[in-house]
């Protein structure tokens, strides 16, 4: 009975020491994947900012679709403005304008089509990948919506928004670190914070800037 009795000791110690090593260990793993994914996503977000934002010079107004941002992106072309010369010291000492200069022809300014998706990311950027949501293997896409609201200084406003949760992010991890996404989620709530990750808004103009600037 004596060496029973030591060897169940022996594994409720191990037992305790193993849950012991997981209540430390599972948290900081968490921190390390969420930072990894949480970067890569950023960037994503990043990236349908600045296509958003090239739509919306082009337009007059964002997009609530990713069919038709991703095809401006593949087919359209933007203005750019294409300078020859500078003011010199001597006509700069002379209260010559640099408007003044372009009028007389010291310098030349020519508009040219560029193709946006040589403009804004590159002619090699996986573009039509640009609505699928990071470690999702293609299976979900980021919300997007776009509309117009009106500020308290009755000035209406061109807004829009993409995010993702984190549900939704770390889905494949969910059951394996439940505990830890439930506490971020739960801090995030109480914060009045959107639980994952967003850039824009369709509730106010925040100047279409991300949840984690």
């Amino acid at each position: 009975m004596k060496k029973v009795f030591q060897i169940l000791l022996f594994i409720a110690i191990v037992a305790l020491a193993y849950l012991s090593y997981q209540s430390i260990n599972k948290p900081l793993e968490f921190r390390k994947i969420k930072a990894q994914r949480y970067d890569r996503i950023i960037d994503q977000l990043q990236d349908i900012r600045k296509a958003q934002v090239a739509y919306k010079d082009v337009n007059g107004k964002y997009t609530g679709s990713f069919d038709t941002l991703i095809n401006f992106i593949k087919t359209d072309s933007m203005p750019l403005v294409k300078s020859e010369g500078t003011l010199t010291d001597e006509q700069y000492d002379a209260g010559m304008t640099e408007k003044e200069a372009v009028k007389k022809g010291f310098i030349i300014r020519d508009t040219i089509m560029i193709a946006a998706l040589d403009t804004i990311f590159g002619k090699d950027y996986p573009i039509e990948n640009l609505k699928y949501v990071p470690f999702t293997k293609g299976k979900h896409q980021f919300k997007m919506g776009a509309g117009i609201i009106v500020t308290g200084s009755q000035v209406k406003v061109q807004v829009f928004e993409a995010k993702v949760s984190n549900m939704i992010i770390f889905e494949d991890i969910k059951n394996e670190y439940l505990d830890e996404l439930k506490e971020e989620n739960g801090n995030r709530i109480r914060l009045n914070k959107y639980p994952g990750l967003m850039v824009g808004s369709l509730e106010e103009a925040n100047n279409n800037s991300g949840n984690w600037e």
